[in-house]
């Protein structure tokens, strides 16, 4: 059974269809557009996709987006199914204090970062860093529970509220230093070293917590950015919230066929 899972953000969608409804299965397509291009979906890259045996996403752009996103979706007469964060679902206890109102995209990305670190063998506490228009940075414990996490703005945000609130910055195009000795690297290398920074110190909170040196998984369209400055050990894994979807959506069937039984 294939299915497509599609990830709504803050500025993009992001869609893949897989051969199966589990995690590790062949991915036959993906693609990826800004929010304002929705509505070329149904007669551009979808229209050239089989028939999707299901669909489940997952959207934090709120319900004007997921309704224009439904919309392209009735070229198959399909009706999606949303992920609603709860207290707890593909291996993820969710410790907030509202399991609710946790986004949807840090609960899903963490199920499959919980997937990925008990593929491998021994369960162990996990660090989640999704950098995108926002930066999210989630800590889980050996046993899979939610302890908590930051959020911060991203590279864009962080660079207009400067050009916004100061005279003569603009959005620069530099690099970063470690001594920057021009306003384009220092702009580059001051947001780069803010978010780095945020990921080390929740680093040392859940190994102080854990008593062990956590995975470090990132994920997210700008996350290239952050990696090469990150000096903890860590993995890029531009998979993570497609594979927390096949997580949840191989669970659902398999709980659907014990109920057959």
């Amino acid at each position: 059974m294939s299915i497509l899972v599609i990830d709504v953000g803050n500025t993009r969608l992001k869609w893949a269809l897989y051969a199966a409804a589990q995690p590790g299965a062949a991915m036959l397509a993906h693609g990826a557009v800004f929010l304002e291009n929705i509505e070329s979906l149904h007669e551009g890259d979808w229209a050239q996709l089989p028939q999707p045996a299901t669909v489940l996403g997952c959207n934090v752009a709120g319900e004007g987006v997921r309704g224009r996103v439904e919309e392209q979706l009735e070229l198959w007469d399909i009706e999606p199914r949303w992920v609603v964060p709860g207290a707890q679902a593909g291996g993820i206890v969710n410790g907030y204090d509202h399991p609710a109102r946790l986004g949807a995209d840090r609960f899903v990305v963490q199920i499959g970062a919980r997937h990925h670190v008990l593929s491998r063998g021994q369960a162990r506490a996990c660090l989640v860093v999704m950098v995108g228009t926002a930066v999210t940075v989630d800590a889980i414990d050996a046993e899979g529970r939610f302890l908590g996490g930051l959020i911060l703005p991203g590279h864009g945000i962080m660079l207009r509220a400067l050009e916004g609130g100061t005279s003569g910055l603009r959005v620069p195009t530099g690099e970063v230093r470690e001594f920057p000795t021009n306003t384009s690297d220092a702009l580059t290398s001051g947001g780069n070293y803010a978010i780095t920074g945020a990921i080390e110190r929740m680093h040392r909170h859940l190994s102080a917590r854990a008593g062990h040196e956590p995975t470090t998984l990132m994920t997210g369209g700008a996350g290239w950015k952050v990696s090469p400055v990150l000096d903890i050990p860590h993995e890029l894994v531009d998979s993570l919230i497609f594979d927390g979807l096949l997580v949840l959506q191989s669970q659902r069937l398999d709980f659907l066929k014990n109920n057959e039984t």
